[in-house]
């Protein structure tokens, strides 16, 4: 998955770019040294999506000189995650910041046309899930993925998971998030046909252990095609799952 420099060729080839402004943009300096951050303005081009801003543990006046940085290299939509509501309204007063405060999220810039091979659906068990997966669902829309959105049809209810098998059936790939004991992902595993993300949250009782409970269960899938990230961690999902989504084949 690398649009960008893809499309940076494609331009030359159909004469919409010049040679001499792929060349500028290829040979524009791989990252800038912004005395406390160094951001990696070729990531786009080497991995086929730009850096994201993880927020928790910047101050507001370094991300919105991050993102000041970003977007003087042409960086067309950014992603934040992890910033709370303080730091939002502080970047807000300097740019056009969608804030998910649920997922505690930040888009600045549109978001992209889905372009992947397919759909990316995320479920969860219930509802206390749901701020995870919002950070998963969102991280994968905006690089490019169109998001089916199951929410609340855990294994305490198992047909109301059921009763979307059109949905898992058709979907590139799933992420399957639930706290407890993590059911979810096992059963989801044992029905679709694509790659399951399995996302362990810290919701339950407890002997939940924070998510560590849902984590060990998720590991011991019976479930062929079934991986896991962390706890709590649907940034890393939907990357992963964008990933899967834009796979193509390589000669």
């Amino acid at each position: 998955m690398n649009s960008d420099i893809r499309s940076l060729l494609e331009g030359v080839k159909n004469g919409d770019v010049s040679v001499d402004d792929a060349l500028l943009a290829i040979k524009k300096q791989p990252f800038e040294d912004i005395g406390f951050a160094k951001i990696d303005l070729h990531r786009g081009i080497r991995q086929g999506a730009s850096e994201v801003i993880y927020g928790a543990g910047k101050t507001a006046e370094q991300i919105i000189s991050i993102v000041d940085t970003m977007i003087r290299n042409d960086i067309k939509t950014i992603l934040i995650t992890r910033m709370n509501k303080d730091k939002a309204e502080a970047v807000k007063q300097k740019f056009d910041l969608d804030y998910r405060e649920d997922a505690q999220i930040g888009i600045i810039g549109n978001l992209p046309v889905p372009n992947g091979i397919g759909k990316i659906v995320v479920a969860t068990g219930g509802t206390s899930d749901v701020p995870v997966a919002e950070e998963a669902a969102l991280t994968a829309e905006v690089h490019g993925n169109e998001v089916i959105r199951l929410y609340d049809v855990g294994v305490a209810g198992l047909h109301r998971l059921l009763a979307h098998m059109d949905e898992i059936m058709n979907a590139s790939v799933i992420i399957a998030i639930a706290g407890m004991e993590g059911a979810l992902a096992s059963v989801i595993g044992g029905l679709a046909d694509c790659p399951v993300i399995a996302v362990p949250t810290s919701v339950g009782y407890g002997a939940s252990f924070e998510g560590l409970s849902a984590l060990l269960s998720m590991l011991n899938s019976c479930a062929s095609g079934v991986s896991v990230v962390n706890i709590d961690n649907g940034f890393g999902a939907g990357y992963l799952a964008s990933m899967i989504n834009h796979m193509e084949a390589k000669s």
